[in-house]
């Protein structure tokens, strides 16, 4: 009865499958990470993106440039403006990322990033994959890691979220069989688990933390989330300091609102899917998503962004000077950290602990009766100053 229906999906499920086929031997085929205090000169990609990316973008580099002076004025900090990430370029060459800026991003050893805006289902745009998915596979940026801190409530969290696989590897290559049946699909292989497990494993052990949580659903997503969760017990298993436990997605969301049971979470190690959730959901217990930075990081290339959306509204109504560059800003820590500037990154951090929550002389509200953006940086900048010098 549907035949040709079956076959044209069969097909479409056919060419996914060689596609990742090929992928998995990509992985396989790897050398090792990158070593940035090898390198002469170290090149930072500054690609606004869309809606306050540009701005909050533009305000981090610009804090980033004043960490890094030196190095910048003897030539071994470059910094590269990258056009052409827009979702109006993006539609024009109807291409997640362009070719000639994807060229450009590959010329950096890393990228500070705005957020992009992403087309959905029935806002009248073409069916473009997201900028962010894509960067990921094309740089195969494989790990998320977002860390999340509240020391006077015991909040020290990392999540280390898989980025390339799970239900977001083939986001935009679902299949409609009939206009009643649809199809979407989940990808999990055995390299793309094992080094994402692998390497919170191993920032576990480097930053003396003693639990390794495995979030998954491996009890109803048998055959996918049932593998992730046997490689990262396989791998834990190498760790035998580390404590390692397993814990469904839904009642995870639930314990991190319980103040009994959440100080005893350190690490986690999750699919792609749950990862995009559930760091939101933590990023909201240190002020929201526009506080939370997050690094996507892979062997050869490495991505720093905002965790939180272009905000269109905010450009509509014409407060985008008004935006809150924490985000980014803790992004930029994150990516000081990645290249070896230790020192420079811990004094970010503490200088934003002191901008946020422990002074908070200014208020970013995201109106006009808030500090701008740029107000903000020049916070930053004037306590990080002072930290240097010791007041």
């Amino acid at each position: 009865m549907y035949e040709k229906e079956i076959e044209r999906a069969a097909e479409h499920f056919k060419q996914l499958l060689a596609r990742q086929l090929q992928r998995s031997d990509r992985i396989k085929a790897q050398g090792d990470f990158v070593d940035y205090t090898k390198l002469d000169r170290i090149v930072i990609g500054v690609c606004g993106g869309d809606g306050i990316g540009p701005v909050i973008t533009a305000e981090s580099a610009r804090v980033l440039a004043f960490l890094l002076k030196k190095d910048v004025e003897a030539g071994r900090i470059v910094f590269k403006t990258i056009e052409g990430l827009t979702i109006e370029n993006r539609i024009a060459h109807m291409q997640p990322i362009p070719d000639d800026v994807l060229a450009e991003l590959k010329a950096c050893d890393v990228i500070l990033k705005g957020p992009t805006t992403t087309p959905q289902a029935g806002d009248g745009r073409p069916n473009i994959e997201s900028a962010n998915v894509a960067m990921r596979k094309e740089l195969d940026l494989f790990a998320n890691v977002r860390p999340v801190r509240i020391p006077d409530q015991g909040i020290d969290w990392t999540f280390f979220r898989e980025n390339t696989e799970g239900a977001y590897a083939v986001g935009s290559d679902g299949v409609h069989v009939t206009d009643d049946v649809a199809f979407d699909f989940v990808v999990t292989t055995t390299e793309g688990s094992e080094r994402i497990a692998r390497l919170a494993y191993n920032y576990a052990r480097a930053n003396g933390k003693d639990r390794v949580s495995i979030i998954q659903k491996a009890n109803v997503i048998k055959t996918t989330d049932g593998k992730f969760l046997g490689i990262c017990k396989k791998v834990g298993e190498e760790y035998p300091e580390i404590t390692t436990d397993e814990w469904y997605i839904d009642i995870t969301t639930a314990k991190l609102i319980d103040p009994k049971r959440r100080r005893d979470f350190k690490v986690f190690v999750l699919p792609n899917l749950y990862g995009d959730i559930i760091t939101d959901e933590a990023a909201e217990f240190q002020g929201g998503v526009g506080t939370a930075g997050s690094a996507n990081i892979g062997k050869k290339y490495a991505m720093f962004e905002a965790i939180h959306g272009s905000a269109p509204r905010m450009v509509a109504e014409g407060r985008a000077q008004y935006a809150d560059p924490c985000s980014m800003l803790r992004a930029s820590a994150m990516l000081l950290s990645h290249i070896g500037y230790i020192k420079e990154s811990e004094a970010l951090d503490r200088a934003l602990d002191i901008c946020m929550f422990e002074e908070a002389a200014m208020k970013i509200t995201g109106r006009e009766d808030g500090c701008t953006c740029s107000e903000f940086g020049d916070y930053v900048m004037k306590t990080l100053t002072a930290l240097q010098e010791g007041r």
